[in-house]
């Protein structure tokens, strides 16, 4: 839908070579079996920083523009490497840090004593917030949770205006509901993919100038850089990543020697 949304003949091709990753097309060297990245399919660069310096040109004179904000995003596999990537790039806006530090408890008590609060905040489940993170006004965040549906839901993504100690304000990035400002609370948050259950008092939300490929799904970006120095790891991921922006001048893709691992399940193609 977004490449045929634009309307010329680049965005055309896009379309058609969007599908060539899935189909086993993309050139592969067939030793290590790495994909090339055509040059007329995507922007190649060499470096993390330069991945980062695409995607958000002049960070300091434009980080004030939600619209800029709204267009742009850099897509990675995997949590670790967005984590890493969203502290490296809030680290070159201006302002001070404030951090935000959660209230870890056993939900039952009686197990208290086999999971310490260090061990607990310590946890990272992929679909809660860090036990503890830092924030800037200005920095662009992500709902991990539904709060106050359908203005509010997982996914939606804001711009931090105020912070205080237990409300952060927000201007609203996305939908409906676009350039409305919101107070986002601590909320109990119990995760659900864990052996034992836990509590994690804390802002539902991570930083959003980096998010997960899966993350992203149903959203449409003018500008996408994605960081592969750790491989897709799922059927398609590569595809959604790529097929979030229309053109191929859109998409910027940083890895290593221009080349990456993509995973393709011929069975489930049948």
């Amino acid at each position: 839908m977004r490449v045929h949304l634009q309307g010329d003949v680049s965005a055309q091709r896009f379309a058609q070579q969007l599908l060539l990753p899935g189909d086993e097309k993309f050139p592969v060297d067939l030793i290590n079996h790495l994909i090339s990245f055509p040059s007329d399919f995507c922007n190649v660069v060499s470096s993390l920083d330069e991945l980062i310096s695409k995607v958000f040109p002049d960070i300091r004179d434009n980080f004030r523009s939600h619209n800029w904000f709204c267009d742009r995003a850099i897509l990675a596999p995997l949590n670790e490497s967005v984590n890493n990537i969203n502290i490296q790039i809030q680290d070159q806006i201006p302002g001070a840090n404030t951090t935000y530090e959660s209230i870890d408890t056993v939900v039952d008590s009686e197990q208290e004593v086999y999971y310490p609060t260090k061990f607990l905040n310590s946890l990272e489940p992929p679909s809660m917030p860090p036990n503890k993170f830092m924030l800037k006004v200005g920095s662009p965040i992500m709902l991990l949770r539904s709060i106050d549906p359908p203005k509010l839901c997982n996914g939606t993504r804001l711009c931090v205006k105020k912070l205080m100690p237990n409300v952060i304000e927000a201007t609203i990035l996305t939908g409906k509901s676009r350039g409305e400002d919101v107070s986002i609370p601590r909320i109990p948050m119990i995760p659900t993919d864990m052996p034992f259950n836990f509590k994690r008092l804390q802002f539902p939300i991570r930083l959003a100038f980096a998010t997960t490929i899966n993350k992203v799904q149903g959203q449409s970006l003018q500008i996408a850089g994605i960081n592969l120095e750790t491989p897709c790891f799922s059927q398609g991921q590569l595809y959604v990543a790529c097929s979030r922006v229309g053109t191929p001048k859109d998409p910027f893709i940083y890895a290593p020697d221009g080349k990456r691992k993509n995973v393709v399940y011929p069975i489930a193609l049948c």
